[in-house]
């Protein structure tokens, strides 16, 4: 029974308990429900209430769009009114200034209208005019011939008659005046001529200059050198160039020549024969040309040795070969290669006090006396001769150009080319440099000064550049401007005449016209 009961009992607790979880199963599914469709009631509230507020303010940023594109629009248009505004402002101004020009074209048409019609009233007025001068002149020339009894043209040769026996005379007049005071002034004038000649081609100067001696161990050499008929002397003369003077001098030979560098060759290789004893045209070809190659090495290295003291690298090869010629070159006793590397220097010592580039003027005054290595070959002045190899050789325009102008030979432009010239100067100056006498360089200025100032008309003249230029300066009221270029011509002629002088010598004339007035 207890069983039975408590058999119940389980079954009416589990029917209880299935009851019960069943129920709150069902309940528990009812609250679920409600609360999802409460949420997505609140969602979609929360939804709606988000799409207002985006709609909202896509409504108010559009609106504000819309107002900055309506201020833009509005902005743009008052400057295109202004704009406008101004152009027709313009336009009106132009318009004023087309009538006004309309107006002055109509004015000068009637000016020019009336001048026409006065011009045509004085054409008509001077053909009267004319032809009563024209009858007037025929009847002054019919009463004339009446009155003389010749006709125009034999009153014209008789003129012409008197007037030619009266030049004849006054010319005859002048001609032996010039006669008298030409015998007068000869004998003086041919003495200062010959003076003069012989100041400047004395023959120390030559000697010094283009005579190289070699000393010989005995006057029993000189006959060895002559060689049988001659020959040997001969064969050196051929080789080198150079002429070979065998005189009476004790135990030495002369070399003269021009070229230095053949004379130093025909030197060196006539004392290495001396030295050998064997002398013969073989030889001596054979010495010769030995010594022109040593010569040549020699020349380059001297070249070479100057552009790297002064530190002036990249030059041409050829160019440094014709520096190398200049140590053999002298000019009033001072030697070309030195003197081109102390202008060098120089220029480089006043390029870098005034901010120049200091290589480029090493370099112009390295280079500034070049064309003296082949003046002696080439006609013309040496610093356009220089310039010319400058230039062919790549150096560049303003190094070509201060070339050029270190003797003013072309106007320098440029401060390296006043620098070349300045720095020339100062070596060529320098106590010591050169051994010309300072009277015979002042009376060539002086002779160069007197033939200008003998020109009518000249005020004054200077001599400058060492010589190598002359300005004269006339007087305007005495020599007109078409006068200028005739004096300058008949001057340069005179001193081409007159005077004797290395290279070229340039004629400047000056006239200048001043009006001066006072302000009262």
């Amino acid at each position: 029974m207890e069983f039975l009961y408590l058999l119940l009992s389980t079954i009416l607790g589990l029917c209880v308990g299935l009851a019960a979880g069943i129920w709150l199963t069902k309940r528990r599914t009812v609250d679920t429900v409600d609360s999802i469709k409460e949420e997505v009631e609140r969602l979609k509230k929360d939804a709606f209430a988000e799409a207002e507020r985006l709609l909202k303010e896509a409504r108010i940023q559009g609106q504000e769009e819309t107002f900055q594109l309506k201020k833009g629009a509005e902005n743009q248009i008052k400057e295109w009114k202004l704009e406008l505004h101004s152009q027709e402002g313009r336009l009106q101004q132009k318009e004023q200034q087309v009538n006004r020009k309309y107006e002055l074209v109509d004015h000068k048409e009637i000016e020019v209208l009336e001048k026409e019609k006065a011009l045509q009233q004085l054409e008509h007025t001077l053909e009267k005019k004319g032809k009563e001068i024209k009858d007037l002149v025929n009847k002054q020339r019919s009463q004339l011939e009446k009155i003389s009894g010749m006709s125009v043209r034999e009153a014209k040769d008789c003129l012409l008659e008197t007037l030619e026996a009266d030049v004849r005379q006054d010319a005859s007049k002048l001609i032996k005046k010039i006669e008298t005071e030409t015998n007068d002034t000869a004998e003086k004038r041919s003495k200062e001529i010959i003076s003069l000649a012989i100041a400047r081609y004395a023959g120390e100067y030559i000697a010094e200059r283009t005579v190289s001696v070699v000393h010989l161990p005995s006057d029993e050499m000189k006959g060895r050198i002559i060689g049988r008929e001659g020959r040997n002397i001969r064969a050196i003369e051929a080789a080198t160039g150079i002429d070979l003077i065998i005189d009476d001098t004790p135990e030495a030979v002369l070399l003269s020549g021009f070229n230095p560098v053949r004379r130093e060759v025909a030197r060196i290789a006539l004392e290495r024969l001396v030295a050998d004893g064997r002398i013969h045209p073989a030889r001596i070809e054979e010495v010769v040309k030995k010594v022109e190659k040593e010569i040549d090495n020699t020349i380059r290295e001297m070249g070479e040795q100057a552009a790297f003291d002064i530190g002036a690298y990249g030059i041409h090869a050829e160019l440094i070969k014709l520096l190398g010629k200049l140590r053999f070159r002298t000019s009033y006793a001072q030697n070309v290669l030195q003197h081109s590397i102390e202008v060098a220097f120089l220029c480089g010592i006043m390029a870098s006090e005034l901010g120049v580039n200091v290589k480029k003027a090493k370099r112009a005054g390295l280079l500034h006396d070049i064309g003296k290595a082949v003046d002696h070959e080439v006609e013309g002045p040496h610093a356009i001769i220089g310039a010319d190899l400058a230039k062919k050789y790549g150096e560049s325009q303003d190094i070509v150009h201060a070339i050029a102008a270190h003797h003013e030979d072309v106007k320098p432009d440029t401060v390296m080319a006043v620098l070349v010239q300045a720095a020339d100067a100062l070596s060529g100056a320098r106590p010591g440099a050169r051994r010309e006498m300072l009277e015979s360089y002042v009376r060539r200025l002086e002779d160069l000064e007197g033939i200008a100032k003998s020109f009518a008309g000249v005020q004054k003249s200077y001599a400058i550049q060492a010589g190598r230029e002359i300005r004269i300066v006339v007087l305007s009221d005495k020599v007109s401007d078409a006068e200028t270029p005739l004096l300058c011509r008949e001057v340069a002629k005179k001193i081409e005449s007159e005077l004797s002088y290395p290279g070229q010598i340039k004629v400047t004339v000056i006239r200048e016209t001043r009006a001066v007035e006072y302000a009262k």
